[in-house]
C-alpha cells in the first residue's frame, strides 16, 4: 500500500499526473497537450491522400485504434464511433465500387453479374481502397477528437501557437451556440406539443411545424447573443493585447515524445508499404 501524495489544486490543474500513484494510472491521451495530438497525425493524414494501396491505410487504422483503445477510456460514445468506422468502410467501399467506370477495370475477373451489368474485382479493389483511405484519415482525427475538449484546444492554440485570443475565444463562444440552440429547439417543440400546435402527419404538417420553430428560435438566438456580448464587454474582452489565462494547457516533455514517436511510426509504415499502388 502506497502513501497518498498531497497535491494542491493548482498542481492538479496544471499536471493531470500529479498526485497519482502507479496503482491508479490515468489514460495517457487525456494528459497530452491537444496540439500534440493534433500535429502528430497531420503528416500522415496529408500523405494518405496520395496513397493507392490498401495496406497503408489499414496499417494506420490499426495504429489509431491501438492508441485510442490504450489511451482513452471506453465509453458508449467511443464504442459507437469505433464500430461505425468499419461499417463506413463497407458502405463507402460498395458505393465507390459501383461508381467506378467498368471500362477501366474490365480486364479483371467479374465478381458479380446482374443482367448486362458486371461488377469487376478491380472496381471492388478501388472502392474498398478508397473506403480504407477515408477511414484511416478519420481514425487519425479521432485521436484528438475523442480525447480533447474544445476549450482546451482553443487554450492551447492561444498559448502555444499565439493565435490572437480575440479570434480563439470568439470562435469558441460561437461553437457553444450549437448545443444552446439544440436545447432551445427542444423546449420550443415541447411547448408546441403541449399547446397542440401544428398537429397531424404528412409533409404539409411537418413544414408547418418547422416553420413555427423558426421565429422563436431566432428570437432566442438573438437574446443569447446579446447576453454573451454584454458579458464579454463587462469583462473588457479585447481591450488589451494579452489576456490573463485562468487555466493553462502547458506543453510537456511527454507531448514531444508522443509527437516524435507517432511521426516515426508513420514514417516506418510508409517506408514498408511503398510504393503505394494497386498491384
Amino acid at each position: 500500500m502506497t502513501a497518498a501524495t498531497l497535491v494542491t489544486p493548482a498542481q492538479q490543474e496544471f499536471d493531470p499526473y500529479a498526485g497519482r500513484s502507479a496503482a491508479s494510472p490515468i489514460r495517457f491521451l487525456y494528459a497530452l497537450n491537444p496540439l500534440g495530438k493534433l500535429l502528430a497525425p497531420l503528416p500522415a493524414m496529408a500523405l494518405l491522400v496520395f496513397v493507392r494501396d490498401a495496406a497503408t491505410p489499414a496499417a494506420f487504422i490499426v495504429l489509431s485504434y491501438a492508441i485510442i483503445l490504450v489511451g482513452a477510456s471506453m465509453t458508449k460514445r467511443l464504442t459507437a464511433v469505433l464500430v461505425a468506422v468499419p461499417l463506413a468502410i463497407i458502405v463507402i467501399g460498395v458505393g465507390f465500387s459501383i461508381w467506378t467506370d467498368a471500362a477501366q477495370v474490365d480486364h479483371t475477373a467479374p465478381a458479380l453479374q446482374i443482367g448486362g451489368w458486371t461488377l469487376y474485382w478491380g472496381a471492388l479493389a478501388i472502392g474498398f481502397t478508397t473506403g480504407l483511405r477515408i477511414a484511416a484519415i478519420v481514425s487519425l482525427t479521432l485521436i484528438v477528437g475523442l480525447s480533447t475538449t474544445g476549450p482546451d484546444l482553443v487554450r492551447s492554440m492561444v498559448q502555444q501557437l499565439r493565435v490572437p485570443y480575440r479570434i480563439g475565444y470568439t470562435a469558441l463562444a460561437a461553437f457553444r451556440f450549437v448545443p444552446r440552440f439544440g436545447y432551445e429547439l427542444e423546449v420550443i417543440r415541447q411547448a408546441h406539443r403541449v399547446r397542440g400546435a401544428h398537429g397531424g402527419r404528412g409533409p404539409v404538417a411537418a413544414i408547418a411545424r418547422w416553420s413555427g420553430y423558426i421565429v422563436p428560435l431566432l428570437a432566442g438566438a438573438i437574446r443569447h447573443a446579446e447576453r454573451v456580448a454584454l458579458a464579454m464587454d463587462a469583462r473588457a474582452f479585447g481591450a488589451y493585447p494579452d489576456r490573463t489565462e485562468r487555466y493553462l494547457v502547458p506543453w510537456h516533455t511527454r507531448d514531444t515524445v508522443f509527437v516524435v514517436l507517432f511521426v516515426a511510426a508513420s514514417a516506418l509504415i510508409f517506408w514498408f508499404t511503398y510504393p503505394w499502388t494497386l498491384a
